[in-house]
C-alpha cells in the first residue's frame, strides 16, 4: 500500500514537472520546486501569462487529483526522492550535490536510535544538509518512537539545494529550521543532541578562516570534512552524538595525525563501520560511518571501540547477524 501511494505521488510531480519544464523553459529541479510551491499553496502560480490557462488546467486537475494530508511523511519524502533521482539524471547534477541513499539514512537512523534513551528529546544539526533526504530519513524513522517533536536544523550555503529542501520539508510538515551559509562561520542554531552529515570530501579553500579550527591543515588547505565534524561537534550539547559519512580512509590520510589530536581533546571515537562495498562505484569512493561522542554528561570512552563493516543489505542473515553484535555492543558500553 504504502509503495502504491508513493508511486501515485511521484506520477502527479513527474507529470506536473513536465508541463512546468515545457511551459517555463527550466531544469527539472526548478520545475520540481515550483511544483511543490504549488502543491503547498494550492494553486497554479501564474506570472507573464506562463504557464497558459490550458496548462494550468491541466495542473489544477494534477494537483488535486492527491490530497496531501492522507499521505504520511515518509510517503512524500520517497516521492519526492524518485523525483529528485530523475533530476540528477534530466540535469546532470554534479556528484557533491546528489542525495544520500536510502539505505545509509535508515542505517544512521538504526545507530542513532540505538545510541540514546528512548525518551530523550531530540534535537537534529544535519550540518551539510544539501537537498535534506539524510535529515528527514532520520526524523522519519525515530519520530514515531518518540513523543516530543524532533527538532530538525540544516545548514547548506547552496540555495538550491536548499529550495528543495525547503520545499521537501513543508510538504512533509517537518519542523526544520534551515540555515543558508558557510557552514564553517559561525552557527546560530542552539546546542543539539545529535550531529549528522554525509560529508562532502574535499578541499576548504579559505585558509585564513580555517586557521581557527584544530583540524586545520598545518600546510595548504584543510579538509572540508575534518573542519565540517569538528563544527558539528562543537554545536552538540555535552553527552551529544555525532554520525558522520566520512572517507574510509579517513584515519589513513595525511592529514589524520591532527584530526585524532582533536578528537582526543573534544570527542570519543565510539564506532568506525564500513558500508557495503556494492553501494559504492570503486573503492576511492568508499564511505564509512563514524560514530564520534562529545566529551561531558556521561560520556565516556567505549570499552572497546565499535569496528566492523555492514555486510550487504540484500544478506538479510548476515545483517542480522551484525546488527545483534551492535546491539550487544550498546549494552556493554554505553550509559545513557
Amino acid at each position: 500500500m504504502a509503495q502504491a501511494e508513493t508511486e501515485t505521488l511521484f506520477k502527479v510531480l513527474d507529470q506536473s514537472v513536465t508541463i512546468l519544464m515545457q511551459q517555463l523553459s527550466v531544469s527539472y529541479v526548478d520545475a520540481l520546486i515550483e511544483t511543490g510551491d504549488n502543491l503547498l499553496a494550492q494553486t497554479v502560480q501564474v506570472e507573464d501569462g506562463q504557464p497558459d490557462q490550458a496548462s494550468v488546467a491541466k495542473l489544477t486537475d494534477l494537483y488535486q487529483s492527491v490530497t496531501l494530508s492522507q499521505y504520511d511523511a515518509e510517503t512524500i519524502r520517497r516521492a519526492l526522492q524518485l523525483a529528485l533521482l530523475k533530476a540528477i539524471h534530466n540535469d546532470r547534477v554534479d556528484p557533491n550535490h546528489q542525495m544520500t541513499p536510502d539505505s545509509i539514512g535508515l542505517l544512521t537512523a538504526y545507530l542513532i536510535a540505538k545510541l540514546i534513551g528512548p525518551n530523550d528529546q531530540l534535537s537534529i544539526l544535519d550540518i551539510a544538509v544539501g537537498t535534506g533526504n539524510l535529515l528527514t530519513t532520520v526524523m522519519n524513522q525515530l519520530q514515531p518512537t518518540r513523543q516530543a517533536k524532533i527538532q530538525g536544523y540544516g545548514v547548506d550555503n547552496d540555495d538550491n539545494q536548499l529550495a528543495i529542501a525547503a520545499m521537501s520539508m513543508d510538504l512533509q510538515q517537518s519542523s526544520v529550521e534551515l540555515f543558508h551559509q558557510d557552514a564553517i562561520d559561525p552557527l546560530v542554531m542552539p546546542k543539539v543532541t545529535i550531529a549528522i552529515g554525509d560529508l562532502p570530501v574535499g578541499y576548504y579553500p579559505l585558509d585564513e578562516r580555517a586557521q581557527a579550527f584544530k583540524t586545520s591543515a598545518t600546510n595548504g588547505h584543510s579538509y572540508v570534512h575534518h573542519l565540517l565534524m569538528e563544527q558539528a561537534m562543537s554545536q552538540l550539547q555535552p553527552g551529544g552524538w555525532g554520525v558522520f559519512l566520512v572517507p574510509t580512509n579517513i584515519f589513513q590520510s595525511q592529514e589524520a595525525q591532527g584530526l585524532l589530536k582533536w578528537m582526543s581533546s573534544s570527542a570519543y571515537l565510539q564506532g568506525l563501520l564500513n558500508l557495503p562495498t556494492n553501494l559504492f562505484l570503486d573503492e576511492k569512493s568508499r564511505k564509512s560511518v563514524v560514530v564520534l561522542q562529545k566529551h561531558g554528561a556521561k560520556a565516556q570512552q567505549a570499552g572497546k571501540v565499535l569496528l566492523g563493516e555492514f555486510p550487504s543489505f540484500e544478506d538479510t542473515r548476515a545483517f542480522e547477524a551484525f546488527t545483534a553484535q551492535i546491539d550487544a555492543w550498546v549494552g556493554q558500553n554505553i550509559i545513557r
